[in-house]
């Protein structure tokens, strides 16, 4: 079976102009890497492994935390939120999932045609707490 990883990688590859592929921001002590996809970019195979409904109005966020030095995968604590231009602030559920060396943290996001979101991700080990913020406009596949 595919890996979760390697569809998403695939499918920011094949994402249109106007939507943002992986990024990433060097917080503290970690490269946070970020990105959001259309769930239907997701093959049917990996959306049931991982529970995940292919929809064009669901976004897929995936967060993967490394060490800034030695670029290992990071256990850590993600939680976050996403809200939109009229202040609807929509919880996210990221769920770790653990591909061999690799850790990764997803959550489902629906959403309207077009609508911008401003994300607010926390990534927390120890005593450390870093802040992710970026903005993304998503559109339906």
């Amino acid at each position: 079976m595919k890996n979760l990883i390697f569809s998403l990688i695939l499918a920011s590859l094949l994402l249109p102009l106007h939507a943002n592929a992986e990024q990433m921001q060097q917080l503290g002590r970690w490269d946070v890497h970020y990105m959001v996809v259309t769930s239907t970019f997701l093959t049917p195979e990996v959306a049931s492994a991982y529970g995940i409904q292919r929809s064009n109005y669901n976004a897929v966020v995936n967060i993967s935390v490394l060490d800034s030095e030695n670029k290992k995968a990071q256990e850590a604590a993600v939680t976050g939120q996403a809200v939109n231009l009229i202040g609807v602030v929509k919880e996210l559920d990221f769920k770790q999932i653990n591909e061999g060396e690799a850790i990764y943290y997803i959550a489902v996001l629906p959403f309207r045609d077009q609508e911008q979101y401003k994300f607010e991700i926390s990534v927390q080990k120890g005593g450390e707490t870093q802040k992710l913020k970026f903005e993304q406009k998503l559109y339906p596949d």
